[in-house]
């Protein structure tokens, strides 16, 4: 990635508390994918139809962000407040973008303790190498209708898993002996922070307590690596998936949400 991109989004990190890039975006970055627009004080990314605008802290309230903004190419396009940024809000009214989803970080101190796992009939062990197409298969069923995490191939896997923080450790998958029934991907950022990074269960195999068991089993293995904190995130509308998390002691402040915009 640029050094000069690389200034602008740590800065920013530095002074927001959170990186105003997710994950997908700063691959797409790296590999030089997209439309890159940068400018000594800003930049915005446009890559499949999502737009990201960041400018440098020192170099805010000036405009820069209104520029690059105006001269973005029409069309749809959707944008990440990440940390439901107060100047991102006010640039979207500015210019008629509308909220259009609430995305929850989540946060529970890695040391409480934990339920044992229940899972009858199933083992859930470490990812291997065999069990690729299982998970893009299991992950393309459990997410149809998310329009990011659903797209996963086999290429998107393996992209991902040669991300520096991959463990296969700890990747957990849920294996009845004939085929996996769902997983449970950790992350472990640094030595305090862990992340549920997906979780996911094949529609044919729900109502049995899966979900709970695997995010248990990831929660165990995570606080097995001394962590002092897990977080993960959940669509503020997923009812379901709260309730899980609340029950697991997850818990979620109004300021630690990311509100995705979108331009009709």
């Amino acid at each position: 990635m640029d050094t000069a991109v690389d200034q602008i989004v740590h800065a920013a990190t530095s002074a927001d508390g959170t990186s105003p890039l997710d994950e997908a975006t700063l691959i797409a970055l790296h590999d030089g994918l997209g439309d890159l627009e940068l400018t000594d004080t800003a930049l915005r990314f446009i890559h499949d139809g999502e737009l990201s605008l960041v400018v440098h802290p020192a170099h805010r309230g000036h405009g820069a962000a209104t520029a690059l903004l105006s001269a973005a190419p029409e069309g749809p396009l959707s944008a990440w407040s990440h940390g439901n940024h107060p100047a991102a809000a006010r640039l979207a009214e500015r210019f008629g973008w509308v909220r259009e989803r609430d995305l929850w970080v989540m946060r529970r101190p890695a040391s409480v303790s934990l339920p044992d796992v229940v899972a009858d009939g199933v083992e859930i062990r470490a990812y291997r190498d065999s069990d690729a197409g299982e998970v893009v298969r299991v992950n393309a069923a459990a997410f149809a209708h998310h329009p990011e995490q659903g797209s996963m191939d086999r290429a998107n896997l393996a992209r991902r898993m040669a991300e520096p923080w991959f463990d296969p450790a700890g990747l957990l998958v849920a294996d009845d002996g004939s085929r996996l029934l769902g997983f449970h991907w950790t992350k472990r950022h640094d030595a305090a922070l862990g992340e549920v990074y997906v979780v996911g269960v094949d529609p044919a195999a729900q109502g049995r307590g899966l979900g709970r068991a695997l995010t248990l089993a990831g929660l165990q293995h995570l606080g097995g690596l001394g962590l002092s904190e897990v977080i993960l995130y959940v669509e503020s509308d997923n009812d379901t998936a709260i309730r899980l998390y609340s029950g697991l002691g997850f818990t979620h402040h109004d300021t630690d949400t990311h509100v995705q915009y979108r331009r009709a």
